[in-house]
């Protein structure tokens, strides 16, 4: 009899939680599809959807009302480039040692809080590409079960590469120290057929996404930044591979050529892109393939740089990439590329990814492309277009409010007073 008086309880809850409605009331609202603020902004959410908005909205009996005040409603916020398992460290010395002296357990209990404080920033969607020990999929599953809070996360597992390679685990440490080589279930391929096994492989272990690095990195010891890692049979085979498994795919590619190589294989997104050349940016603009810059991961490396914490090969590094990379997002935003938010979170403090908005509109684009670039943009190149990304009657409710008008000043998006993920509040100041 308790154990059936539990289950009728919880049933009972659960109901109540999908049947209770919630009405949002703010000065303004910005809804993702369109560049304008509106005001007044109310959106109504019953269970875990919106199911009216706009000042015309009738308001249900019975309902609740939240009044956010002089702040403006948005679509949640979403995040394609993050690395939620590996906590910031400013000094490099001490992240290496980390990956050395941390359980499994310890760093997926620092990453639970990293999640928790990205949520909280706003973020309720993100695309996490590459961590290791299976932790980022104890992550999603875990917030998808409610165990814990976080944004709604799709991940990639290993990152794809080649041997010392930027996605090669091992790379740089002393040889035989794991004691075997790197392979596909670390992510390392060496030629076509292996590159169809790690996405098979990747996939079978609850992938999303399927990530690969095309260039050398800014903060891998072994190899020059803008160097091709994979060839273009790889690169063919890694990508048909994935799409025929109905996974998207992201290539971290700082130099050209390897961009080039991996746009011709039908790359969805190009991530970072600091020394892309005019002739890959005409490519990806007549293929339709999305550009996220990671602008936040350069201003860590600046950061990490000017605090003394970074090796001299790394730092000669990432000042190249400084040099380059802003010039390259102006002349995408100006060849109107589809530029999509990424910000690399955990190469600089988790919890300010909104910077990434801000510094986009500081190269040129305009605030409400900003906006839309984190919220509908990034819903198109996530293949969450229909469940999430705008603020319309039927979609999640996934919803954020940040201070004033960030139309007007986009730095406030960095300060963020409610966030609401598929109707639950997680945020409310």
């Amino acid at each position: 009899m308790m154990r059936l008086a539990a289950l009728l309880a919880a049933t009972a809850l659960s109901l109540s939680a999908a049947d209770r409605i919630i009405v949002l009331r703010a000065a303004r609202l910005f809804d993702g599809k369109s560049d304008r603020v509106v005001s007044p902004g109310l959106v109504v959410v019953t269970g875990s959807r919106i199911t009216a908005l706009g000042a015309g909205a009738a308001i249900p009996s019975g309902a609740d009302t939240i009044d956010l005040g002089d702040t403006t409603l948005l679509p949640g916020f979403m995040d394609a480039h993050t690395h939620l398992s590996s906590p910031f460290e400013r000094d490099y010395r001490v992240a290496e040692q980390a990956m050395l002296k941390k359980t499994v357990a310890e760093r997926t209990l620092d990453a639970v809080d990293i999640v928790r404080r990205t949520l909280m920033a706003g973020f309720t969607t993100v695309r996490d590409v590459g961590a290791p020990d299976w932790i980022d999929i104890g992550l999603r599953n875990a917030i998808n079960a409610g165990k814990i809070p976080g944004p709604r996360m799709l991940v990639a597992t290993h990152a794809i590469g080649a041997t010392g390679g930027h996605c090669d685990p091992f790379a740089g440490f002393v040889p035989g120290l794991f004691g075997r080589e790197t392979g596909v279930p670390d992510g390392v391929i060496n030629s076509p057929e292996q590159a169809r096994y790690a996405v098979r492989y990747n996939v079978n272990n609850g992938a999303d996404v399927i990530k690969t690095c095309a260039t050398g990195g800014v903060l891998s010891l072994t190899d020059e930044v803008d160097t091709p890692q994979l060839t273009q049979a790889e690169l063919d085979a890694l990508v048909d591979e994935a799409h025929a498994l109905r996974r998207k795919t992201a290539a971290h590619a700082h130099g050209a050529t390897g961009a080039k190589r991996a746009i011709r294989a039908g790359i969805d997104s190009i991530e970072h892109g600091s020394f892309l050349d005019d002739e890959a940016l005409d490519m990806m603009k007549a293929r339709g393939t999305y550009y996220v810059p990671t602008l936040m991961a350069i201003q860590g490396v600046k950061e990490m740089i000017s605090d003394g914490y970074l090796p001299p090969p790394i730092e000669a590094k990432g000042r190249a990439a400084m040099a380059s990379l802003d010039a390259v997002v102006r002349k995408a935003i100006a060849k109107g590329i589809r530029i999509a938010v990424g910000t690399d979170a955990g190469v600089y403090p988790h919890g300010r990814n909104a910077g990434e908005m801000v510094r986009l509109v500081e190269l040129g684009m305009q605030p409400a492309a900003a906006l839309q670039a984190a919220t509908r943009v990034d819903a198109e190149l996530l293949g969450l277009s229909e469940r999430t990304g705008t603020l319309e009657a039927g979609k999640l409710a996934d919803i954020v409010a940040c201070a004033a008008n960030p139309l007007a000043d986009i730095r406030q998006v960095e300060k963020i007073r409610f966030v609401m993920k598929e109707g639950v509040v997680y945020r409310k100041d």
